[in-house]
């Protein structure tokens, strides 16, 4: 099922959209509650570093990657980040 809504962004960059299949993925691993929670522009830099990617299996590794910070909690892009 697709979502009709957007949320407005407080982004004042280019908004990246999400490749084919990561939302499926973030609902099969329980992820897109998570996902959903971090702030925009790592919601965005995520998005954009995965579609970047030129080869399938370098965009699997960034998306194992993000799947992997998003159950650990406390990472982001390989750096410790605080959620508040």
């Amino acid at each position: 099922m697709k979502r009709t809504t957007t949320r407005k962004s407080t982004l004042k960059r280019d908004i990246n959209p999400m490749p084919t299949g990561l939302r499926e993925l973030l609902i099969k691993h329980g992820l897109l509650k998570l996902y959903n929670a971090r702030p925009a522009y790592q919601r965005n830099d995520y998005l954009g570093w995965i579609s970047r990617a030129k080869l399938g299996a370098t965009k699997e590794k960034r998306i194992n990657q993000m799947l992997t910070e998003l159950k650990q909690g406390d990472r982001y892009m390989r750096m410790y980040w605080n959620p508040k």
